[in-house]
């Protein structure tokens, strides 16, 4: 897990926020689903980088674009929720299916308060989303993830630690269930 870090708001990254919401309403969350290009556009405007081909849905929330990075041909879904107060990474060939929620924030529930109310001062930690991973139907990802290369997240899974490449996970906390096979396409054509 990445280490977490103490988070303060300036005024800027407040108005920036702002701006991003109204674009969100007004620009973003009731465009047609097929407009992943004018999407993409709004995005990059506010500092995400977003590779060619990606295709993020209307319904999605992105908390702040300019902490957002996906690769080519990856896909957030229909009402996934990224909490990007940290960087969320999603590499290449890589979808977020329904309902996931990326979360890079949580707050310190170790604040040891006596007298006065806790603090419960934000903390935040990236998420990684390596190449030709798959976030199955509503899944939570925390704070400090990186999920390797090819890996499936199964529906309805917390993922808290770190997966390795290759693997089937599930559950909660997700743990793996099972390697996956890369398969080649020397390995389709023996197949036929």
């Amino acid at each position: 897990m990445h280490k977490l870090y103490f988070k303060n708001f300036t005024f800027s990254n407040r108005l920036a926020r702002l701006c991003w919401n109204v674009v969100w309403i007004l620009l973003f969350r009731f465009s047609p689903p097929f407009l992943f290009g004018w999407r993409r556009f709004l995005l990059c405007l506010f500092g995400a980088k977003i590779g060619k081909k990606s295709r993020i849905y209307p319904s999605v929330k992105i908390w702040a674009p300019w902490n957002l990075r996906m690769g080519e041909q990856s896909t957030l879904g229909p009402n996934v929720d990224c909490y990007s107060v940290d960087k969320i990474v999603i590499g290449s060939f890589t979808t977020v299916s329904q309902y996931s929620y990326l979360c890079t924030a949580s707050h310190d529930y170790t604040d040891p308060c006596i007298e006065y109310k806790p603090q419960m001062q934000l903390i935040t930690a990236p998420i990684l989303l390596c190449d030709r991973v798959w976030i199955t139907a509503d899944v939570f990802v925390g704070p400090g993830v990186s999920i390797g290369d090819g890996t499936v997240v199964l529906a309805r899974s917390t993922v808290i630690h770190d997966l390795k490449p290759w693997v089937i996970a599930a559950g909660n906390p997700a743990k793996m269930k099972k390697e996956r096979r890369l398969q080649t396409v020397s390995d389709l054509g023996d197949s036929q």
